[in-house]
């Protein structure tokens, strides 16, 4: 679906990517996984189209580009709306038809299970509740492509439980989807596709199921003769 070639950006003196090259393939769930300041954030907003690189670039591979929906680690809401307010705002500003904002709203609140919430106010909503809202604002225009910056950060363990089961969802339904995380357990539990950035440079890259595959090994090194 997409490719990342030889992607270099730099803030100063800071090199916060060197040379990555990333396939994104279609219908997959590419995992970034990496400590704080690997270069995951900078990278999805390159892929976003938030940033540009300095050298490298990004393009489609095959029919275009497909429409992009991003959601950066932190939203800020305008908590004296309620739920759908809110979707609905984003939705005219994504210029969806006005005939068609009222069913795009209720999809995307459907898509991740916050329906019941749709006449809830912003600032009464728990900090699951607007992850998930975070999503359904990615979801509105129904994007083939969904980048998500840890979405699941700062949450208990069931709050995370329940973004995962939402991501495993989305890809069913098709969406291909690149989520960072440095937690080793989210990736590993929905993504088919890893790749490890650190210190802004790829240093692993293979499909999930060969990456889990691999069996440790340790080599013993002794002066003595065992025999």
């Amino acid at each position: 679906m997409i490719e990342i070639r030889n992607i270099t950006k730099r803030f100063y003196t800071l090199t916060a990517l060197d040379n990555v090259s990333v396939s994104i393939p279609r219908g997959e769930v590419l995992g970034l996984l990496g400590p704080n300041g690997a270069g995951k954030t900078t990278l999805m907003k390159i892929v976003a189209g938030v940033l540009q690189p300095d050298g490298g670039q990004v393009f489609p591979n095959g029919q275009g580009w497909p429409l992009v929906g991003y959601k950066p680690e932190r939203l800020l809401f305008p908590n004296q709306l309620r739920v759908r307010q809110y979707l609905e705002m984003v939705a005219g500003l994504s210029n969806i038809p006005r005939q068609r904002i009222t069913q795009a709203v209720q999809t995307s609140l459907e898509q991740v299970n916050l329906q019941y919430a749709a006449n809830k106010r912003i600032s009464a909503c728990s900090k699951g509740m607007r992850q998930r809202l975070g999503l359904a604002q990615v979801l509105i225009g129904d994007p083939a492509l969904l980048l998500l910056d840890e979405p699941s950060n700062g949450l208990d363990p069931e709050g995370q439980s329940d973004i995962l089961e939402v991501i495993q969802s989305l890809h069913a339904a098709g969406k291909t989807l690149v989520i960072s995380s440095h937690h080793l357990h989210e990736i590993t539990q929905v993504c088919t596709q890893l790749v490890i950035l650190n210190h802004g440079q790829v240093h692993y890259r293979n499909s999930m199921a060969e990456a889990l595959a691999v069996r440790p090994h340790v080599l013993l090194r002794t002066d003595k003769d065992l025999t």
